[in-house]
């Protein structure tokens, strides 16, 4: 089969890879009918990715049709379309029962396209462990483009924006306008926000948010601005989606007192300098980490259903899976209008 191989840095690779088959009694092949670049794909085509492994196939945000099944798989069948959650579990533990794979207790957590542990799911069919949990019927409703957002970048918004305490009437500031920041906006307003602010250096990318309803601001006025609209309050939550040091620091300069930073950018340095003596005296709830992707499906599947959420729009490139470093570069250099860049098989 074809699937998009990693190979160092900016060396993605449209290439030859051994058909996948069934190792538990328990998996599922899935054949690939679309799949996404995530962010955090970024950092491995950068070079600093997750294990030292090269040759594996990248990707972690995939839906489609279920081929092949083992003799253990009692909730699909043949022909079933699913979509996977990015990261996995057993199955089996009290923790992935109850949706978060993070805490497997049998050490199953794992996520596909990090290295050859688990291949990923930029290929024409991929291997799901564990698949009675680990893919999911796409429920009715719901479309295989928005499924495909479900599977990480809708719900590690929605997430990220829970963790932010957002409430009726909140004042939130979303920082980072890639795909899930620029989701996140649509989850603060579906929370009951009364005001978001969007940061931004992309142009394009603040039009956007403002078109959702929040007020766009570049990141080198943000601070003054805000300062000033809030008479030095500043605001109750402030959700990041870069990963960098100096927008989370610049969360933390936003932030009003007894306020919450929540932070979903995947961490580009091994080491921050956290004001602790500052945030101490002010009281602030600071909360870091990733998404389990099942455990906010139950919230997420109906706001999508209803149409109060829809993450396709912000889909902007659809393209062939041989196109595939193609579409990484166009999406390292945000050119073109780039956002989600969905690869078909």
């Amino acid at each position: 089969m074809k699937a998009l191989r990693y190979f160092g840095e900016r060396d993605i690779r449209y290439d030859d890879m051994a058909d996948p088959v069934l190792e538990s009694d328990r998996d599922a092949i899935v054949k690939m009918e679309a799949c996404s670049i995530c962010g955090s794909d970024l950092h491995i085509y950068h070079g600093h990715g997750f294990s030292e492994d090269i040759g594996f196939c990248v990707g972690h945000e995939a839906v489609g049709e279920v081929v092949e099944i083992g003799r253990g798989v009692t909730q699909l069948r043949v022909g079933d379309k699913v979509m996977m959650p990015a990261a996995v579990g057993c199955g089996m533990c009290r923790s992935c029962l109850a949706g978060n794979v993070i805490q497997c207790e049998n050490n199953g957590a794992g996520c596909y396209g990090l290295s050859a542990k688990l291949q990923g799911v930029q290929a024409e069919a991929f291997r799901v462990p564990a698949a009675d949990m680990n893919a999911w019927k796409i429920p009715e409703g719901i479309s295989a483009e928005q499924a495909l957002m479900l599977t990480d970048a809708m719900s590690t918004a929605w997430f990220g924006a829970r963790n932010a305490d957002i409430a009726p009437g909140s004042s939130v500031a979303v920082i980072g306008l890639g795909p899930i920041g620029l989701m996140a906006v649509d989850a603060a307003f579906v929370m009951g926000a009364g005001l978001v602010y969007a940061i931004d250096p992309v142009p394009e990318r603040r039009a956007l948010a403002a078109a959702a309803g929040a007020i766009a601001l570049s990141p080198d006025i943000a601070v003054d601005h805000i300062r000033e609209a809030t008479h030095g309050r500043k605001l109750q939550c402030v959700v990041e989606a870069v990963g960098a040091d100096a927008t989370v620091d610049l969360a933390l300069r936003l932030v009003a007192r007894r306020g919450t930073v929540s932070v979903i950018g995947v961490q580009q340095s091994r080491r921050y300098a956290f004001p602790l003596e500052r945030t101490f005296a002010a009281g602030l709830t600071f909360r870091i980490g990733t998404c389990s992707v099942p455990e906010e499906w139950p919230a997420l599947i109906p706001l999508v259903q209803s149409g109060r959420l829809r993450p396709e729009r912000y889909i902007s490139h659809r393209l062939g899976l041989s196109a595939g470093a193609e579409a990484y570069a166009t999406f390292e250099k945000r050119e073109h209008g780039a956002l989600k860049m969905v690869l078909a098989a």
